[in-house]
């Protein structure tokens, strides 16, 4: 005779929202993460200092 509830049951101490599965063949956009957009702003404003400041470094060179 089978049991009417199974022998394990999940607890479920808290709710948990839940997400769609990432689906790498599926059609579409893919989704921005801010941590993404966050590292390729903080790449950006690093290669830029870099830049001026070896361009700072260059013109000092020159007249000094």
């Amino acid at each position: 005779m089978p049991r009417a509830l199974p022998a394990r049951r999940v607890a479920r101490h808290h709710l948990v929202l839940h997400r769609r599965p990432y689906r790498p063949g599926r059609a579409g956009t893919q989704t921005l993460r801010t941590s993404d957009l966050v590292l390729a702003l903080l790449g950006v404003v690093l290669l830029g200092g870099f830049a001026l400041l070896a361009a700072h470094s260059l013109t000092l060179g020159a007249w000094g």
